[in-house]
């Protein structure tokens, strides 16, 4: 079945040339002088009627063949298979209907020898029956081209879906190998401090898993994980690094990808606050700029690594980020003066 505006189109088209036909013959009609405007109206819409079936018919039973589209030659064949019937039944029908319908008038159709009618009607019958198969052709190769799309779409989607399940999957088991560390260091530190971090860290794993069993989370939700898994992390290096959240109201809605702040964080506790004895200032801020969410984490002693490679977490994000949003969204990590590293991320603001 055509889609519903080709089928409209097509509908449309086949009215204005029928209208057109009888207008002119209408027109033809007036000029020879003729009077009784019925009659050349009479002669249109019987070969509108006549031809409009055959068509029909001959649709109904080549649609199966539809598929032969690809391979144009083989589907004109089976087209031109149906023009005997257009030349055995076309002629009989119309002058049938005009036959009958100009006795009912109490007149008599007149027109020219048979053999000659047969002739010419099979020449203006053929050349129009090529006319609506090369716009029928038309009409289907636009629709098997749409569904080819929506096919590439559905089949894209699908893969989108299982890289993110894949890189979903990926993230959970470095999270919570991570965070047992955490717990591990605790526990030879202070066992009350662990038993309340570790407390927390249920909490956080619980977020972990529901965040990551979808593909994206707004910046809010992804605000409460962050802001827990900084909590037991500030436990562990007590002391040695603060928080600072500057977040915009207006971008809480907008959407990341699942698990997406808490790399962020996670690459400045490993790869700074871990390697320095003094104090680490952290900030986190998001804002929504020009239609794309910025959101920057930053701290004032990291180093870039020498050959600029990101971690898994930081790599796993990046992947979401293409998958999701290919060149709209962004990752990227900067050198801040005198010291300290930013990361930041941008995707489209929208909730």
């Amino acid at each position: 079945m055509l889609p519903n505006r080709s089928t409209i189109a097509a509908l449309l088209a086949w009215l204005l040339f029928w209208l057109l036909m009888v207008l002119v013959a209408v027109e033809d009609f007036r000029r020879d002088g003729g009077q009784a405007i019925w009659q050349p109206v009479l002669w249109e819409t019987s070969s509108a009627l006549v031809a409009t079936s055959l068509l029909l018919v001959q649709r109904r039973f080549t649609r199966r063949h539809d598929a032969l589209i690809a391979t144009p030659w083989r589907w004109a064949l089976v087209q031109a298979r149906w023009l005997p019937l257009y030349w055995i039944a076309f002629v009989p029908l119309v002058f049938g209907i005009r036959h009958a319908v100009y006795a009912l008038a109490g007149a008599s159709y007149d027109h020219e020898p048979w053999g000659e009618v047969f002739v010419y009607e099979a020449l203006k019958i053929t050349v129009f029956v090529c006319l609506f198969t090369a716009i029928g052709f038309g009409l289907l190769s636009y629709r098997q081209l749409l569904g080819e799309r929506v096919r590439a779409q559905q089949a894209q989607a699908l893969l989108r879906e299982a890289q993110l399940e894949r890189l979903a999957r990926q993230m959970q088991p470095h999270f919570l190998f991570n965070a047992l560390n955490t717990i591990s260091s605790l526990m030879h530190q202070d066992v009350a401090r662990a038993d309340a971090t570790l407390v927390q860290l249920a909490e956080v794993l619980r977020a972990t898993l529901a965040l990551g069993a979808r593909p994206q989370a707004s910046l809010a939700d992804e605000l409460r994980l962050a802001r827990g898994y900084a909590a037991v992390m500030a436990e562990r290096f007590e002391g040695r690094v603060t928080l600072d959240w500057d977040i915009a109201d207006e971008a809480l809605g907008a959407a990341l990808p699942a698990v997406s702040v808490q790399p962020l964080l996670e690459n400045v506790f490993k790869h700074t606050v871990e390697r320095r004895r003094g104090l680490t200032r952290i900030a986190v801020s998001a804002a929504c700029r020009d239609g794309l969410l910025v959101l920057r984490v930053e701290d004032d002693g990291g180093q870039l690594d020498a050959q600029g490679r990101p971690g898994i977490g930081l790599a796993n994000l990046r992947a979401r980020l293409e998958v999701l949003h290919g060149n709209r969204a962004a990752l990227e990590l900067s050198q801040l003066e005198p010291a300290g590293v930013r990361a930041e991320v941008r995707v489209p603001c929208a909730s």
